[in-house]
């Protein structure tokens, strides 16, 4: 507490005889001088400098009373609260200049060069790992850092509150036991949605940091070569071209109830909204059928099943009308 009346521009002496005049409500110059061990014209002058201020006042001939702290002091701290406000905006001014320039002048600040596959590996967990908000994904067929499956990462991020969304390749989940991993996945939070095909591999963590392979298709043992991208135009673009193929891809949707959040009327069950979702998303009956360890008689049943609730006569009528009815 001590060094308080510096806003008000006085010294320790000051400060001392302003906190006396407090606990006492009045005193005149001979106690005070006493109680500061201070000869009497120092007193006289520390009591001087304290009128200036505003702190005190004479109630009599050689006697004083303090000013209200909040009378005193209230309009000072605000006006010192509105400089420190002002000079902390300049401050985040320059800093935001001096980053900017930083970036312009260095740009292996914002692309890092992965020489590795397992840098790259290092990266992609340690991008989940200090995930807090989202990570976006595309996830292709064949596997350049590590079969999905060994992505403990994204469990642990799910289960502290990191929100998931993940576009799959349709090859990628007609791949062995990828029906069932990213089932499991759904089941904890991630979204997960389909398409044909996919331009590149990449992970995005919090709108912050991207990570994605230089080169598609690597031969042999040849070490993938990928890129660390922060915040920059580049960037932007990165999360501009999710964002399209998100709205594009068809989504994978499983709910314990059978029921979609926003379709409380939907007529399907947990197995049969997970079995059109894969047919909307292209994946063929056999590949399904294989996965899911039914016969392909048994899909295809289940499949006309689909038809005759949507009253369709094609599969893109089934399409269309799930879509429609908002099934998916």
């Amino acid at each position: 507490m001590d060094g308080m009346l510096e806003v008000a521009g006085l010294g320790e002496v000051e400060e001392r005889a302003y906190r006396l005049l407090v606990r006492a409500g009045e005193a005149d110059v001979a106690d005070l001088a006493e109680e500061l061990g201070l000869t009497t014209d120092a007193t006289t002058g520390a009591l001087a400098a304290m009128r200036g201020a505003g702190l005190a006042r004479e109630v009599g001939p050689g006697r004083f009373a303090p000013v209200a702290p909040e009378i005193a002091l209230g309009p000072k701290l605000v006006r010192q609260q509105e400089t420190i406000d002002w000079a902390r905006q300049a401050v985040e001014q320059l800093a935001e200049e001096y980053r900017g320039s930083q970036r312009r002048r260095n740009a292996d600040h914002l692309i890092e060069i992965l020489p590795s596959r397992d840098a790259l590996r290092e990266q992609v967990r340690h991008l989940q790992d200090t995930a807090r908000e989202e990570v976006m994904a595309f996830c292709r067929a064949g596997h350049v850092v590590m079969p999905s499956s060994d992505n403990t990462e994204e469990l642990e991020a799910l289960g502290r509150g990191v929100a998931y969304r993940v576009i799959y390749e349709r090859a990628l989940v007609e791949e062995p036991g990828m029906m069932a991993n990213v089932a499991y996945g759904i089941g904890l939070g991630e979204q997960a949605r389909a398409v044909r095909t996919l331009p590149v591999r990449m992970m995005i963590a919090d709108r912050a940091t991207a990570v994605l392979p230089l080169v598609q298709h690597t031969r042999g043992t040849a070490e993938p070569t990928a890129a660390l991208v922060r915040g920059s135009s580049l960037l932007e673009a990165l999360i501009a071209l999710f964002d399209v193929q998100w709205e594009r891809a068809t989504p994978i949707r499983i709910q314990e109830d059978g029921r979609l959040a926003d379709a409380a009327s939907c007529p399907l069950d947990a197995d049969e909204l997970y079995l059109l979702s894969l047919l909307v998303a292209g994946v063929p009956e056999k590949t399904i059928a294989s996965q899911l360890g039914l016969s392909l008689r048994t899909v295809q049943r289940r499949v006309y099943h689909l038809m005759q609730l949507a009253g369709a006569q094609t599969r893109m009528q089934l399409a269309w009308h799930a879509a429609r009815e908002r099934w998916l």
